[in-house]
């Protein structure tokens, strides 16, 4: 794990929410907070002390609008990035970095970027639940092989755990394999499925339309940013009892192995190899 301030991380972060609120106010996307950032907002009127990244979520429609337009309509340094415009993105779903900044989730994995959000699609789901399990099974067998294909085959030696890494390397390409996540994510209609879900948080985030509902004015480090309209049967939904912290040892964070505020990703020399 990298050696950063997780303060300057959150207040970098914030300028990003910031900056992705005001545009999709002027453009008309809707938005709200979404997971632990929605949890931080009613719980503790922000970040999560001790939380290290950011979630927002669009329903698919808006999503598709912002990945189209949100590079002309976001400020300098703030860009997107995702696996149509970065051959290496892991990520089968939009980030809002920022780009004069550097950060590297593991050393291991073939990505690299600036500090970010997430910006995760709300796609339409099955109503049966054997439907809606397999769909989510499907999704999740893609990403690991985006995850396998992109992660450096011999970080658990030279035996048989290379091998699978290895032959996605040499029989598939990276964005192959993100376009059949992404049929398999938008293969419901998010305005005509009864129920919708993030489908990179699994059956948890499943749930009727009406739970995330209208974006609704919630407070944020002072800021007022825009998060579900019914957050108690969201937050129980996704979380169980929210509002008890968990205790130390189980509390989620990345644990980036390297942020640098200072240098721009564009200009770090990355001469890590993964072959």
């Amino acid at each position: 794990m990298g050696n950063y301030d997780i303060k300057e991380l959150q207040k970098c972060i914030l300028n990003i929410l910031l900056a992705v609120d005001k545009v999709c106010r002027e453009h008309g996307i809707r938005y709200w907070l979404s997971d632990g950032t929605m949890l931080g907002a009613v719980r503790h009127g922000g970040f999560i002390p001790w939380d290290d990244d950011a979630d927002i979520a669009m329903p698919r429609p808006d999503y598709q609008r912002f990945i189209e337009h949100g590079d002309e309509w976001l400020p300098a340094p703030f860009e997107l990035q995702t696996f149509q415009k970065d051959e290496n993105c892991t990520s089968a779903f939009l980030k809002v970095i920022d780009g004069s900044t550097t950060l590297i989730e593991r050393w291991a994995l073939n990505s690299i970027g600036g500090v970010y959000i997430d910006v995760c699609p709300i796609d339409g789901i099955p109503s049966q639940r054997w439907r809606r399990r397999m769909r989510i099974s499907m999704v999740h067998m893609a990403k690991s092989m985006v995850y396998l294909r992109s992660r450096d085959p011999y970080k658990r030696g030279h035996g048989y755990t290379s091998w699978l890494p290895l032959l996605l390397q040499a029989t598939t390409k990276n964005i192959t394999l993100q376009r059949l996540q992404l049929r398999l994510q938008t293969a419901y209609d998010y305005e005509k499925a009864p129920l919708i879900a993030d489908y990179d948080s699994g059956d948890r985030s499943t749930m009727p339309r009406e739970v995330m509902g209208t974006p609704t004015p919630i407070m944020f480090e002072g800021h007022e940013l825009l998060g579900v309209e019914h957050p108690d049967e969201y937050l129980t939904r996704i979380f169980g009892d929210y509002m008890t912290p968990p205790p130390e040892g189980k509390r989620h964070i990345h644990g980036f192995d390297y942020v640098d505020f200072n240098q721009s990703y564009h200009d770090y020399n990355d001469t890590r190899v993964f072959k």
